[in-house]
């Protein structure tokens, strides 16, 4: 089945409160233009260099997501336009948004990562230390970012069981901090779930999942 096809099956069936992110690293303009003409909107990268090229080459209605780990030093190349960071991890990236953010009088919404995977490759900070953050003077400083939610991945692996206890971690993570709510701190974002497992993420409690493969077909690998 084509792109726009490979869409239609997946939005049909996703709760309205759910947002899909089409997941675009290493695809083609080509391809996403396929994705955008069936009325795809939302689009995730992994690499700051991919989504800035891609930002100048396509329509500007665009929502661009940073999906991926984002190094500190990276942050001003998509400060102008980048719509929601999701991976953040620390507070030195947190306040590294916030100023390049101010550089061009923008609110950037940025989601907290939750470390939920047993895996050591993955990032993420734990619950306490979002709450730690949240609840500092230093971050109420932060005038130019909106921390709107929580984002985590799960394990990659084939036990569903493990996958599902990762999911409701980072639920009950969200549950937990939820009741704090400053100007830059309003809650409603929950951003798990992949190709292989966003029914079950959905089912956990995910407002956002991020689909890839179940789009574009298989990754392209560049590098």
């Amino acid at each position: 089945m084509g792109i726009a096809s490979n869409l239609k099956n997946i939005t049909s069936s996703l709760p309205e409160n759910v947002t899909l992110v089409a997941v675009s690293k290493t695809k083609p303009i080509s391809d996403i233009m396929e994705a955008y003409d069936a009325g795809q909107r939302i689009f995730g990268e992994n690499k700051v260099q991919e989504i800035v090229e891609k930002y100048e080459q396509m329509p500007k209605d665009i929502e661009w997501h940073m999906i991926g780990h984002l190094q500190r030093n990276k942050v001003k190349y998509m400060a102008s336009f980048v719509s929601l960071i999701h991976g953040v991890d620390n507070f030195k990236l947190l306040k590294e948004i916030d100023k390049q953010a101010k550089k061009y009088d923008r609110i950037i919404e940025c989601l907290l990562q939750i470390k939920i995977a047993k895996e050591d490759s993955k990032f993420g900070m734990t619950t306490e230390e979002a709450s730690n953050i949240i609840s500092s003077e230093e971050f109420l400083e932060l005038k130019n970012i909106k921390v709107t939610g929580l984002m985590g991945m799960a394990t990659f692996t084939d036990d569903t069981t493990q996958i599902e206890q990762e999911f409701n971690t980072l639920k009950t993570s969200f549950d937990n901090l939820k009741s704090i709510e400053y100007f830059n701190f309003k809650p409603n974002v929950i951003s798990m779930g992949m190709s292989g497992d966003y029914e079950l993420a959905i089912e956990c409690g995910s407002t956002m999942i991020r689909v890839g493969s179940s789009i574009f077909g298989a990754r392209n690998y560049i590098n």
